[in-house]
């Protein structure tokens, strides 16, 4: 990936700690977390209810579908168990200068292992 394929997103004081952020990125819905210095990006889309992630609560490394609780892993977008069972795509992030970038092309599944 290039420096070309990153969006600038917000800078990183724009993010609350713990919280999930809502953005509409080029028409693609994303729900960012920021967790310290690190910011994670998923598909704002619960995979098995259809619904946005970027409502739920975030618990620890994991954002909580606030419909039927499923539990997705901010790091790699994979379910930790049912309801849900299909991975919602996860996005690359970089931070430069304070500021958050992003690329949306979906990271493959040995990036996310």
């Amino acid at each position: 990936m290039t420096d070309a394929d990153f969006l600038r997103v917000c800078a990183l004081d724009d993010l609350p700690e713990s919280e999930p952020v809502a953005a509409d990125i080029h028409g693609t819905s994303i729900v960012l977390v920021r967790k310290s210095d690190e910011v994670f990006a998923l598909y704002d889309e619960c995979s098995h209810a259809a619904v946005a992630l970027s409502e739920g609560d975030i618990d620890d490394c994991s954002i909580e579908c606030w419909l039927h609780g499923s539990m997705f892993d901010l790091r790699t977008g994979k379910p930790s168990g049912p309801p849900a069972t299909t991975p919602v795509p996860t996005y690359p992030v970089e931070l430069r200068d304070g500021d958050v970038y992003l690329s949306l092309k979906p990271k493959t599944t040995s990036e996310t292992a």
